[in-house]
């Protein structure tokens, strides 16, 4: 199927749909063990790729019923050289790791043609640790280690990349530089601490701001992920043009912390209405809020609250 690309249909105010915290799903619901986080070692078999289908499933039938789009994110979070070296990888493989995720969502979208626009979404994340800002690179050198994957992406059926838990400037500017290079639609997710900051003690308005003018506007637009609603309203609530440039949220089920979250054996799923009621607040402050979904914690029950509070706002 063509690319979508440059006519990206949630560029547009329709309401689109993704899905929630994939590896925490797959870990607490289902029991699958992911070493280091890894949901990419399941696309090595053909039992692998039924499990991650089903799971997309659970959310593009929600879609389906609320007639939105949906984008459809690899599942390449962990797919970078420096985690695969980890796992045993060598460049080879994980470039066919990669490519063989996104023939996936490809096939999976042929599947739902005709229903709903159906985005897909090459999946980046970040070199280190999600929470932690540790082995800081410079925006050079974070251009030239994420430009395998992107490059990857941009040879397949992948209309945009997705960067998820960025934690400090330097990286995200690097990987939109990198998706430029391709000529790839790039999103950047950033990670949020209870304070509404990055991880690196960055402000939000700032990292998006810098990204912005490092980059010509290049991002398509960005994100935030893995922190609850109530973690950052206060910090979209200062006002601001830059708040226009965030379309996407997907947020922890938990009001805990990254810390607390990291220290507990049990998967704290959160209270499901309350976190459908913040996202119906960050709809009122965001005024381009269109991409709904999940992080840690989070499934397709989470996905489907929300979409019953958002739906029923919207018809008053």
């Amino acid at each position: 199927m063509e690319k979508i690309k440059s006519k990206l249909p949630q560029l547009g105010d329709t309401l689109f749909l993704t899905d929630g915290g994939l590896e925490t799903t797959l870990i607490f619901h289902q029991g699958i063990e992911l070493p280091l986080f890894a949901a990419f070692v399941l696309l090595q078999d053909e039992a692998g790729k039924q499990i991650l289908k089903e799971y997309y499933l659970d959310y593009l039938r929600i879609a389906k019923q609320y007639k939105t789009g949906f984008i459809l994110e690899s599942a390449t979070w962990r797919a970078n050289q420096d985690w695969a070296d980890k796992l045993g990888y060598s460049a080879d493989s994980l470039d066919q790791i990669n490519k063989t995720a996104i023939e996936q969502l490809e096939n999976l979208r042929d599947e739902f043609t005709g229903d709903f626009p159906v985005v897909i979404s090459g999946d980046i994340g970040p070199r280190g640790d999600g929470y932690v800002p540790g082995n800081k690179m410079t925006e050079w050198e974070a251009q030239a280690y994420h430009t395998p994957q992107i490059k990857t992406f941009s040879q397949t059926a992948a209309d945009l990349v997705t960067a998820m838990t960025i934690n400090y400037s330097a990286e995200a500017i690097g990987i939109i530089d990198a998706a430029k290079e391709f000529n790839m639609p790039v999103v950047i997710s950033y990670t949020l601490e209870t304070n509404g900051n990055l991880p690196s003690g960055e402000l939000l308005a700032d990292v998006i701001i810098e990204a912005d003018k490092a980059t010509d506007n290049y991002a398509a637009y960005y994100m935030i992920n893995c922190a609850h609603p109530n973690h950052f309203i206060n910090v979209l609530q200062t006002g601001g043009d830059w708040l226009n440039r965030i379309k996407g949220i997907r947020a922890n089920a938990s009001t805990k912390s990254h810390a607390e979250l990291d220290e507990s054996d049990v998967l704290d799923t959160g209270d499901k209405q309350e976190l459908a009621l913040g996202y119906l607040k960050l709809k009122n402050l965001l005024p381009n809020l269109n991409i709904i979904g999940g992080c840690c914690g989070t499934d397709h029950t989470h996905l489907q609250k929300i979409c019953e509070n958002l739906f029923a706002a919207l018809s008053v």
